[in-house]
């Protein structure tokens, strides 16, 4: 049960909280970027935490993109694996995250970002509601049938920079039919997020899943 749900009828509402996970590369920050004014442009309300091992250095680059108040980025370090602060303990995000809603009263969405990880990076359901994996075409498309934790417990799997798929002889419609497959389903969406495409199916996904805007 998410988060959210866990809420009494009679509490404050709380922000939504959409993790965004994967390997090394493999785009999540400019999945960030991207998400960012998309989400604005529906006048929705947000705020970013970034995870980095021992730097603030995704943050550094969120805040210097004039995308968003950088107040309304905030940086954790992990100091071990990636997914210690996503799903084993995730205290350090959950504080980060209470402390951007007492910042920002009005803040609908704070979108966390995890350290990059591997294909079994996941996050716990006490830090979000809602988490989304990013894989890409160049680093092949058998990455869905080694049916990482990452890849199969997602709520939304990305498939990004599908724009290098001839380039690194990968069969796109093949990646994209085995995830839909080892997902028995469950949404799979494809983005090259250099040029943007992709991104406000994203978008309409979190509207309806997450925000419960129809």
């Amino acid at each position: 049960m998410s988060r959210l749900a866990l809420t009494r009828a009679d509490a404050p509402m709380t922000a939504a909280r959409v993790g965004i996970g994967g390997p090394v590369g493999s785009g999540k920050t400019a999945l960030v970027e991207r998400l960012i004014p998309a989400l604005q442009a529906r006048g929705i309300d947000i705020a970013v935490i970034t995870n980095d091992l021992v730097t603030a250095e995704d943050a550094e680059r969120v805040r210097r993109s004039g995308l968003i108040d950088p107040e309304r980025v905030s940086a954790v370090e992990a100091g071990a694996c990636p997914h210690t602060v996503i799903r084993e303990d995730p205290t350090l995000n959950i504080e980060a995250a209470d402390e951007l809603e007492r910042r920002f009263p009005g803040v609908e969405l704070i979108l966390l970002e995890s350290g990059g990880d591997n294909l079994a990076s996941t996050f716990s359901r006490d830090l979000t509601d809602f988490w989304m994996f990013v894989i890409d075409v160049a680093g092949g498309d058998d990455i869905p049938r080694k049916r990482g934790p990452g890849v199969i417990r997602a709520d939304l799997l990305v498939i990004n920079k599908v724009d290098l798929a001839p380039h690194v002889g990968v069969d796109l419609a093949r990646m994209q039919r085995e995830a839909t497959e080892v997902r028995g389903g469950r949404p799979v969406l494809l983005t090259n997020c250099r040029r943007g495409e992709g991104i406000e199916a994203i978008v309409d996904l979190l509207e309806r899943e997450v925000l419960f805007r129809t």
